[in-house]
């Protein structure tokens, strides 16, 4: 179930969402249909400690924009690898298999934006390597902020929850 569609702003902090570890690093799914109701996309934040990945995957649907706001990653993508140092950003397009490795000595701190939406969550992300934490469920929980204690129904990878159709 997603959150209602609604012409109200929504305003929520990454420390209102609990971490998705599945895929490695500490992902947090901000603004999606699951949390605030959102049609086109879906928005969030990943922080890496110094040589955390993310494992590889990809998008059929869906490109990604990925900003760097401090420290620095390297970005493989579909197999050449790109140096992304804070205050840069880097546009995935639909299709292209990604990995994402701290290569840095701090911790990396980047925002992604995917659109447009998969016409149904388990459609919108395709893993082509063993995540490291598949016993990880897809529930984040709303941990502060006027919805505290609220579990998010069933979030994908995708920022869709089960049973969405965007």
């Amino acid at each position: 179930m997603t959150a209602p569609v609604t012409t109200t702003p929504k305003v929520l902090c990454i420390h209102d969402v609990a971490p998705n570890r599945r895929r490695g690093g500490d992902i947090r799914t901000l603004l999606s249909p699951a949390t605030v109701g959102s049609t086109s996309g879906f928005l969030g934040t990943l922080t890496l400690e110094p040589g955390e990945v993310v494992t590889e995957h990809w998008h059929p649907y869906s490109e990604e924009f990925l900003f760097c706001v401090r420290g620095s990653v390297t970005a493989r993508l579909d197999g050449q690898h790109h140096a992304l140092p804070a205050d840069s950003g880097v546009c995935i397009p639909i299709g292209m298999r990604h990995r994402i490795v701290n290569t840095g000595e701090q911790t990396a701190f980047l925002v992604f934006h995917l659109s447009p939406l998969a016409p149904r969550p388990d459609l919108g992300h395709v893993d082509t390597e063993t995540i490291p934490n598949p016993h990880v469920p897809h529930t984040p929980v709303i941990l502060s902020g006027p919805h505290a204690g609220h579990t998010v129904h069933t979030v994908h990878a995708d920022g869709l929850s089960a049973g969405s159709t965007p």
